[in-house]
């Protein structure tokens, strides 16, 4: 499978932290160069990346600017000639509380990054995979895109519009070599998730408790899915949400 990335571009947004950096290390592993892209500036995913030999560029991004997302790409093609996979990654959780006491503010702000900055992010990379007659962009959904989840309306709305928004990407573009799939990551031991449970035991284990594994997934776990959707193993693979949540959907 590493034949397949060796020598191609890869485009991690959210790339600063979590599961994007963990899916920009697995593409630099495999020989692809990359660009890490995130609204916070953090040169350790370049360090780690640098430190098994790879080649990686760091570009700030705010994806919910639509300045910002032609900037990327624009330096992306700038700097290595070539998009050839695209993880669109970055997003937040944004403030939980029920549909009625959810914030304008929290809504809006929510929207904008984790679903406008998905559509603004394909609507720049697509372009210069048509010309190249080939690509692969895979979008990072959730559980919370597949099912429901109190407390957080909008971020349960954006991450089933990423699903919606990937599968009407992968019809448009199937007969033009560009694949569009998304990830569906269930319970992942991230900064996110400490943040939700606020590094509480009792609160962590109910999270796992959800979980059929009985554990929580490590960003790893997800990137190794990316790598797959990005290989040429899954050439007959597009509009798919695929969950990789230790079982959590099927219950």
């Amino acid at each position: 499978m590493e034949n397949n990335f060796r020598n191609k571009v890869a485009l991690v947004t959210g790339g600063s932290f979590g599961i994007g950096r963990a899916t920009a290390i697995a593409f630099a592993k495999r020989g692809a160069k990359v660009i890490v892209a995130d609204l916070i500036k953090d040169e350790e995913t370049i360090k780690l990346i640098e430190s098994i030999g790879g080649d990686a560029k760091f570009i700030i991004c705010d994806v919910s600017r639509i300045s910002d997302v032609k900037n990327m790409v624009d330096k992306t093609i700038e700097i290595y000639g070539r998009l050839d996979f695209a993880f669109n990654n970055a997003g937040i959780e944004g403030t939980q509380a029920p549909t009625h006491e959810c914030s304008e503010e929290n809504w809006d702000k929510t929207i904008n990054i984790n679903l406008k900055g998905i559509w603004l992010s394909m609507k720049m990379e697509i372009p210069i995979m048509l010309k190249t007659g080939k690509g692969v962009i895979v979008n990072c959904a959730s559980v919370a895109g597949l099912v429901g989840f109190p407390a957080l309306p909008a971020y349960v709305a954006t991450k089933h519009g990423v699903v919606g928004l990937t599968k009407t990407a992968a019809l448009e573009y199937a007969t033009q070599g560009i694949r569009v799939n998304a990830v569906c990551p269930g319970v992942i031991h991230t900064a996110m998730i400490d943040r939700i449970t606020g590094n509480n035991k009792t609160v962590e284990n109910q999270f796992t408790d959800m979980e059929p594994v009985g554990r929580m997934g490590n960003p790893e776990e997800v990137a190794e899915a990316v790598m797959w959707l990005c290989s040429d193993s899954a050439s007959f693979v597009t509009g798919v949400a695929l969950p990789v949540d230790g079982g959590l959907v099927a219950q």
